[in-house]
């Protein structure tokens, strides 16, 4: 008689082999991934085609608050991580903590592209200034408003994390949050180089 050499699956393995999050919101993430994915072929196409305007405008940008901001955003998630980590773990107390971490780098994100944007209209620089600055500013500006919103879901996260809310019997709504909050951080992780660092 053959030897079964594979476990059987259980109720409890195929329970655990799902998507996280809402089921609707990976919709709305390859939307935007689609979205954006035009925008950066876009983009791409245009630099090629005006490479020495690209060029001259890029050297304008201060990466050195684009490095921060990229740090901000990537420890950001890591916090989100070990959020909805504590949550499974039913480790309640430690997820509001995670989180409020994660909205504090979120608003720095934000103020520090409030002194970016500043500093390039004092200097006369606005979306009409060339092919460069109509994608930079209309890419970072869509992004920005992806942060705020995120920010905002992590907060109303954080409110009913105080409370209990999250636990391994209720983890929809903060995985939800998270694979949101992930989708910020990717596209920055796309846009920043291409923006900034892209020759």
């Amino acid at each position: 008689m053959p030897v079964e050499l594979t476990a059987p699956v259980t109720a409890s393995d195929k329970a655990e082999r799902h998507l996280p999050g809402d089921p609707d919101l990976w919709f709305l993430i390859l939307a935007e991934l689609l979205t954006f994915g035009m925008f950066f072929v876009a983009y791409v196409g245009y630099r090629a085609m005006e490479t020495e305007v690209f060029n001259a405008s890029q050297l304008t940008l201060d990466r050195t608050l684009g490095v921060i901001n990229t740090l901000f955003l990537l420890t950001s998630s890591w916090a989100v991580v070990s959020a909805v980590r504590a949550a499974r773990a039913d480790r309640r107390q430690q997820v509001p903590r995670y989180l409020a971490g994660a909205i504090l780098l979120g608003l720095g994100f934000m103020v520090i592209k409030y002194f970016e944007y500043s500093a390039k209209f004092a200097a006369g620089i606005s979306l009409n200034t060339d092919t460069f600055f109509n994608f930079y500013f209309a890419l970072t500006m869509i992004h920005l408003g992806h942060v705020i919103g995120g920010t905002v879901v992590l907060t109303v996260l954080w409110s009913n994390a105080r409370q209990g809310a999250y636990h391994p019997g209720n983890m929809r709504g903060i995985e939800s949050g998270a694979i949101f909050w992930h989708l910020v951080d990717l596209l920055w992780i796309f846009l920043f180089p291409l923006l900034y660092l892209l020759r």
